[in-house]
């Protein structure tokens, strides 16, 4: 076999050398929507050309590419922290090699249901920090949004430009035998961005011929984007805006992308010791003196931006930064308070959002949700538990989380014990028949289980690059695809129409 420097595969047209093809034993099951396989053996027409030309490759090669796409993960340094483990903290993000395809009609749905999303979550938190008008007409319970830990009173009445509360979004869409459907909003500080570059670059030179072939659509101008949409969100008369991004620092488990963003963006990439307030305006330390900062794409949440006015501990945050805020002189993205939005309870009426701002139906439906803060929600999860997923509402990355058919009757039991103690802070969804894609394993081609986090930008206007970070739950039957929890990725292509 011969490959070039690049990693491809010297001829995608020749037969395997031992016999042996990809998708030999690669099996379907009705209950999961397979996004490569319509029926056993039968490709989806995007996908068919895909399939006949990794059919074709020999073992071999098919092994090298996935070894090829692997070792640029650990070329770049492309890690995730794991915490809670004694051993390596610091891991490799796994990558299947098996690029994810969606149709141009396919995609147009889940942009047009997206920009439709952020426009109504935009709205409710401008509301809710404004007037309230969707809490006093009783479409959203009050006592849901204030009693949420994510809610800040120190957002009222306070502007935003453009009312862009959410100029960074990360919604996780799953997709079932029922179609596409939002499993979450990520609103406080949305990662996986950089591993959605970051798979491409992998896979766009170890399938370089089949990936022009394809004609799939570009996503590399992500940090242009993003830099665009944070420059607008300048406050009122900065013409020439400094950009910066506010990282927790080396020890955060996303400080990979840190990096890699404000490399991506050409911004300086700074610590809460970096800046200064003085007479109101933050400025950056740098070598030549101080400079004045203006937007700030932080990725640190809230409690810890400002110890004067959050968490007096915090020694991540810089002091006076919200007074600055709230003054108007600097730009904090995505704004503080956000969080309220995203909370898992409150997840449940998005849809009514929807309808109640915009007057439109949603393009993309919720997971079914039930609030354990209700009677009746609560009565159904527990007398359901051995079915349901269960969640809490503040956590994240698979975190805090119960998936009934596979826990023990023992670990039921404690979780419904912690449920009943604190019902507000749960909430249970249905087992989703999630849908699947081809990954490699050392038996060849298997299915496994997928879904997609697209990131939506909002400053002026609404922004959206055809791609996506693709999870991937690389364990066998296993339904969490969290990198947290020892999920994977794999690119996302988009085709042409």
């Amino acid at each position: 076999m011969s490959t070039t420097s690049g990693g491809q595969t010297g001829s995608e047209g020749a037969g395997p050398a031992n016999g042996n093809r990809l998708f030999a034993g690669y099996a379907t099951r009705d209950e999961f929507y397979d996004e490569m396989f319509e029926a056993p053996g039968v490709p989806r027409p995007h996908c068919r050309e895909l399939c006949e030309a990794l059919d074709r490759m020999s073992a071999e090669e098919i092994a090298a590419m996935q070894e090829y796409a692997e070792r640029s993960f650990l070329q770049q340094g492309i890690t995730f922290a794991v915490y809670g483990e004694d051993d390596a903290q610091e891991r490799i993000i796994p990558i299947d090699f098996l690029p994810r395809l969606l149709d141009a009609a396919d995609w147009s749905l889940i942009e047009r249901g997206l920009r439709q999303r952020l426009e109504a979550l935009n709205r409710f938190l401008g509301d809710v920090y404004g007037q309230g008008h969707i809490l006093s007409e009783g479409v959203v319970p009050t006592e849901l949004v204030r009693g949420c830990p994510q809610y800040r009173s120190e957002m009222q009445g306070l502007h935003v430009p453009h009312g862009v509360y959410v100029a960074v979004c990360g919604t996780d869409i799953v997709r079932t035998n029922n179609g596409f459907a939002v499993l979450e909003d990520n609103l406080r500080v949305p990662s996986g961005v950089s591993y959605m570059l970051a798979n491409r670059r992998a896979l766009k030179s170890s399938l370089r011929n089949l990936f022009r072939r394809h004609h799939v659509r570009r996503i590399d101008h992500y940090g242009r984007l993003l830099r665009q949409t944070l420059e607008e969100l300048a406050p009122a008369g900065v013409t020439d805006p400094c950009v910066v991004l506010l990282t927790p620092g080396v020890f955060n488990s996303a400080f990979y992308e840190h990096m890699f963003l404000a490399q991506e963006m050409g911004v300086e990439l700074v610590q809460g010791s970096d800046l200064v307030v003085h007479n109101g305006f933050v400025y950056m330390r740098t070598t030549a003196g101080l400079r004045r900062v203006d937007v700030i794409y932080r990725r640190i949440d809230d409690d810890f931006i400002d110890p004067l006015a959050f968490r007096a501990d915090s020694l991540l945050g810089t002091p006076g930064l919200f007074h600055a805020y709230r003054l108007g002189n600097v730009t904090i993205a995505n704004a503080p308070g956000t969080g309220v939005a995203d909370d898992k309870s409150v997840y449940a009426y998005v849809p009514d959002m929807i309808r109640y701002y915009l007057a439109e139906e949603p393009l993309l439906a919720n997971v079914e949700t039930h609030l354990c803060c209700t009677p009746d929600g609560l009565a159904y999860t527990l007398d359901n538990l051995d079915r349901l997923v269960v969640k809490m509402v503040g956590e994240s990355g698979g975190y805090g989380m119960l998936i009934g058919p596979h826990a023990t009757p023992e670990e039921r039991e404690a979780y419904a014990k912690q449920i009943r103690e604190d019902p507000a802070n749960f909430i249970s969804q249905p087992v989703l028949d999630l849908s699947v894609s081809p990954c490699h394993t050392d038996a060849g081609a298997a299915p496994r289980h997928v879904d997609l986090r697209p990131f939506a930008l909002r400053g002026r206007e609404t922004r959206l690059v055809p791609g996506a970070f693709c999870r991937v739950a690389l364990v066998e039957g296993s339904l969490v695809v969290n990198s947290s929890q020892g999920g994977g990725g794999k690119d996302l292509w988009v085709l042409s129409g």
